[in-house]
């Protein structure tokens, strides 16, 4: 399932490419037809996500929800223009590491991709006629000889400009949303420090957590109590803080649970800027390529049950929680 990372930097190929433009709606599979028409030959005024879900607000005061869930991905074509943000970084791409430093390099040299031939750092790589899937990963399909492309699969819906198309495959949540309701689904989120990193949002996370029972493995993937964290920054910010992910949330102190809002902030911050979810600090050059290449070795212990812990030796453990797979250290975790 994508990420909050994922869903922001989607969010933000709309905010560029979509947003003051007029634009048409259609459902090729044709199970959203009524929904597209309500919202098709309107300007685009808005695009914002919040953790796992996207809202796209309309002149008409109308807005468009989807969550990607397990299956979901965003195929945008066309002349895109890639995210200012984005563009504007180099070197590691945002990755801060515990000097608190950036690598300057030749932006060409940055470019870096994974085993899997996704391109994390210029994965919209425009503007160029091209097609670009967005999903948990990224990656660029083809070059367009034709524009708008016919619709590939069962396109839930698709939204039109005269440069630029966007078609939505395989989501858990696309409907037509007036304000009010928009607000209803927006006040029942945790906190995401995309949006709001303040003192009371983490403020918010901590006291959520200090009253509950309940596991900190489970309350991290509960959307009401933070957004956008999934399976693999689950287990990631867990190892990273040494918390056993069995421990209930009242068990853990004030401090713990700041220092991991935190990390958030900053996991979260380096998965926009680079598309990936990279969770090791103070790579040295050839260990960031590499890690950025491979999956594997970008993580402390995702998908790494029964090989050897990163920092004690120990095998790394895997059980099921929440209906997912946890992955954590049982000496460093203990």
């Amino acid at each position: 399932m994508p990420e909050g990372h994922s869903v922001h930097r989607i969010t933000r190929q709309f905010a560029r490419n979509f947003v003051g433009r007029r634009v048409v709606l259609s459902s090729p599979q044709g199970r959203f037809a009524a929904g597209a028409a309500q919202l098709s030959g309107h300007v685009m005024t808005d695009a914002r996500a919040v953790g796992k879900q996207m809202f796209l607000e309309f002149d008409n005061g109308l807005w468009l929800r989807v969550h990607l869930g397990m299956y979901g991905a965003w195929d945008f074509a066309g002349d895109i223009i890639m995210d200012a943000t984005i563009a504007a970084s180099n070197g590691r791409m945002g990755q801060t590491n515990q000097r608190g430093t950036d690598l300057d390099a030749d932006p060409a040299a940055a470019v870096v991709l994974d085993s899997a031939g996704e391109n994390s750092m210029h994965s919209i790589g425009a503007p160029r006629r091209t097609r670009v899937r967005m999903a948990e990963q990224e990656k660029e399909i083809d070059q367009l000889d034709t524009f708008p492309p016919d619709p590939v699969g069962q396109v839930r819906v698709r939204l039109l400009t005269d440069t630029v198309s966007a078609d939505l495959r395989g989501p858990t949540a696309c409907e037509v949303l007036d304000p009010a309701q928009v607000d209803a689904v927006m006040n029942r989120l945790g906190p995401d420090p995309q949006l709001d990193d303040t003192p009371e949002a983490e403020q918010r996370f901590v006291d959520t957590v200090r009253k509950k029972p309940t596991r900190i493995g489970l309350l991290l993937m509960d959307q009401s109590v933070v957004s956008g964290i999934g399976n693999v920054y689950r287990a990631e910010l867990l190892f990273r803080a040494r918390i056993n992910p069995h421990a209930p949330g009242k068990s853990l102190t004030v401090q713990s649970l700041r220092a991991l809002w935190r990390d958030w902030s900053h996991l979260l911050s380096i998965g926009v800027a680079t598309g990936q979810m990279m969770t090791m600090d103070d790579l040295g050059d050839d260990a960031y390529k590499l890690a950025m290449k491979n999956r594997a070795d970008r993580h402390w212990v995702y998908k790494r049950e029964g090989l050897p812990c990163r920092v004690c030796g120990t095998h790394i453990t895997l059980e099921e929680m929440g209906a997912r797979k946890l992955y954590y250290c049982p000496s460093c975790q203990a």
